[in-house]
Parts: C-alpha cells; structure tokens; sequence
C-alpha cells in the first residue's frame, strides 16, 4: 500500500515538472474563457443620460442662439435708426428710433473704406450700445472745436477700429446735415483706471472708443482701444 502512494506521488511530481519544462519551452497552454462582467442598464440610468445629453444641447443651441440675436439686434436697431436719422435731417430735434427708446440720433458715422454707415446716438449708455455708437454728452459736439468722444462694442459697431489704418478717412455728418472729414492720425492702448482722454479746446479732434482685446474671450476688462483722428475740412 506504501508503494502505491510513492508511486502516485512521483507520477504527479514527474508530470508537473513535464508541464515546467513545456512552459519553458514556450508550449501552448489551453485557457478557460471567463465571461467579463456585466453591469445592467436600469431605467433609471437610461433617463439621466438623455436628460444630460438634452441639457448640454439646449445650452450649446442657447449659447448660438444668444450670440446671433445680438447681432440681429444690432441690424435691425441700424435700419430704424436710418429712419430716425431721416427724420432728424428734416428737422426734428429728437427723432426716437422706436417708441419707448430713451435716446435718438445725433450723426451719422461713415468709413468709406471699410464700408462702415452708422448711426450714432446720444449717450454713452450700455442701454445704448446696444443698438448703435454712443456719442459722450461730455464732449465737444461733432464737427465743432473740441474733442469729440464716441464709443461703440468692440464685438459688433466698432470691430473695424481693429483694421483700421492711419490717415484712412473718417466721415461725420452733423444734425444739420454738414459732413465733417477726419482723418486717423494714432491709435493706442490704455487703462481705462488710470487714462484720461484729454479734451483739447483748441483742436477739433475726434477720438473713437472701444474694449480691448477684440478678441477676448471675457469681457469687461480694463483695457480700451483708443483712436484719434484730425478734422481736415467741412462740406
């Protein structure tokens, strides 16, 4: 009986140093194959997916929808401004572009070369903005000596400031229906905390206003795009 166990232990001890050897010598081995685990899909887990793949949709679609009505906007205020402005050529002293508006026209700004013809109204109010230029009541008033302030979105009225070079003309037509040539003389960049635009009461001077970076991503920052031109002459 003895012998017997000897002997099965050494047939197993022979056949697993068989088996090592084999696996030395790069022989295949047979391997189960072992189901990976499933995670089932409940109801519940289903309807949160859709409903956030829905709402980063909605916001994506709100996000273009948003960025074309201010442009729409802007189109659409310009076309009625034209009419105030028409009616402000005839005579009338504060043409209200729409009923309920709290400004009106007071020039009409055109950059031949950059096909730019805007109307620009008075106030310096983000209400304002919006719609047009915005003429600053502080200032001198256009074509007259002084300094004349006009500021505008970098994003949509005055994004040609960007491109626009030195001595390109500027035009300005008044209330009375007088246009006054400018010519860009400078442009720079400065810090709307510290910077003072001075006004010059000897000089008839226009000076454009907008935010700066163009392109920036947040607005509202410090800085601002500043340029100057030089009254040549009136027709």
């Amino acid at each position: 009986m003895a012998t017997d166990r000897v002997g099965v232990v050494c047939s197993l001890f022979k056949k697993a140093v068989q088996q090592g050897r084999s696996k030395r010598r790069g022989e295949a081995y047979s391997v189960s194959y072992v189901e990976p685990l499933r995670v089932a899909r409940t109801p519940l887990a289903a309807f949160f997916k859709r409903l956030l793949t829905g709402c980063i949709l909605a916001i994506g679609l709100w996000q273009i929808g948003e960025g074309s009505w201010i442009y729409a906007k802007a189109r659409l205020a310009q076309y009625l401004l034209q009419r105030a402005w028409s009616r402000t050529l005839a005579g009338e002293t504060t043409a209200k572009p729409w009923p309920w508006a709290d400004t009106w026209p007071i020039a009409r700004l055109i950059v031949p070369s950059r096909g730019i013809d805007l109307i620009v109204l008075n106030g310096a109010y983000g209400r304002t903005l919006a719609f047009g230029p915005g003429y600053v009541e502080s200032s001198a008033f256009p074509g007259s000596f002084g300094t004349t302030i006009l500021t505008g979105h970098r994003d949509t009225h005055f994004r040609f400031l960007k491109t626009l070079r030195k001595d390109e003309p500027i035009l300005i037509q008044s209330r009375t229906g007088t246009w006054h040539r400018y010519r860009m003389r400078e442009r720079q960049i400065v810090n709307a905390d510290t910077a003072v635009i001075r006004q010059d009461d000897d000089a008839r001077q226009l000076v454009l206003v907008t935010c700066y970076p163009f392109d920036a991503i947040v607005p509202g920052g410090p800085l601002r795009y500043v340029l100057t031109a030089d009254l040549e002459d009136a027709e």
